[in-house]
């Protein structure tokens, strides 16, 4: 398998121009080209794109110093907090920007026209099933304070879902609690998914001494469903409960969350009696965790 995706890595390198200095025959090479890319017409913060991109700061900072010696790009502080970095085009930069993507429109068509119509539908699904599994392969999930901006983005996105959906809609505020401070060490802990710096999903444990451990705030965005993230999502947190010396795991639903139904009984949860008075829960789970 390791061969296979060497091979492939080879062919997609060769067939994309990645080993050629001058990409698509400009005075790019690649890296330089998709950094211009990713600035875009509104600019982008140097912190963003290096997370984005995978860079380290200090190939980010060449990358942006040529793009600036080219006359494509500035770097100047941001507009609301100085601090910031932010890359902007300059009219050479989005002029350069426009050539690379309509020569990027031609590469692609260079790929497609040699084939015959089937074998072109068969390219792309295999194409997008490849970008799907990649991106799959490219989420990160770390332990962070719950007070961290792409926590709390994830949170309210939880709480937007839960009263879209809900009948009657959803109040935090009637709902049994799950406060900051119950999500940080030693109380609890809050974890990220992440994609490409991005934040992707969400969940949390409420620590409870010799009593089940609580799981709470389980999200997954919508752009990243079907990526396996709930489920990558939910053995983590199982891992650290079982770190913490917990035996079982505990967690309520409504019935309106189908799919997380779903992957909590396929994850090996039962249905139990209710063990709280969670107004918005119809299912209550637990599940045995297997000692270290």
């Amino acid at each position: 398998m390791v061969g296979a995706v060497r091979s492939f890595n080879r062919t997609v390198t060769q067939r994309v121009g990645a080993l050629n200095n001058r990409y698509l025959a400009r005075d790019l090479p690649l890296g330089a080209a998709r950094v211009l890319w990713e600035i875009g017409e509104r600019g982008c913060d140097v912190r963003t794109l290096r997370a984005r991109l995978g860079l380290d700061s200090g190939y980010l900072s060449r990358l942006l110093r040529s793009l600036e010696g080219a006359g494509l790009a500035r770097v100047e502080p941001g507009e609301h907090d100085r601090r910031v970095r932010t890359a902007r085009l300059t009219a050479r930069g989005r002029r350069e920007r426009a050539v690379l993507d309509r020569r990027s429109d031609d590469l692609a068509r260079s790929m497609l026209e040699p084939l015959t119509a089937d074998q072109r539908r068969r390219l792309v699904a295999a194409m997008a099933e490849v970008e799907r599994l990649l991106t799959a392969a490219a989420v990160e999930i770390a332990v962070v304070d719950p007070a961290d901006s792409r926590a709390r983005h994830c949170l309210r996105e939880y709480v937007s879902e839960l009263d879209r959906r809900f009948d009657g809609g959803f109040d935090p505020a009637a709902s049994l609690p799950a406060e900051p401070d119950e999500m940080r060490p030693p109380s609890g802990l809050f974890l990220l998914a992440t994609i490409r710096g991005e934040p992707a999903g969400c969940g949390a444990l409420k620590f409870h001494g010799d009593e089940p451990t609580e799981l709470k705030r389980m999200w997954v965005a919508p752009a990243t469903r079907g990526l396996g993230v709930g489920r990558r999502l939910l053995a983590a947190l199982e891992e650290h409960a079982v770190a913490r010396g917990a035996r079982t795991i505990r967690l309520e639903t409504n019935r309106a969350l189908t799919e997380a139904i779903a992957l909590y009984r396929s994850a090996g949860y039962r249905e139990v009696a209710a063990f709280n008075d969670e107004r918005y829960a119809h299912h209550w789970f637990e599940k045995r965790l297997a000692e270290r």
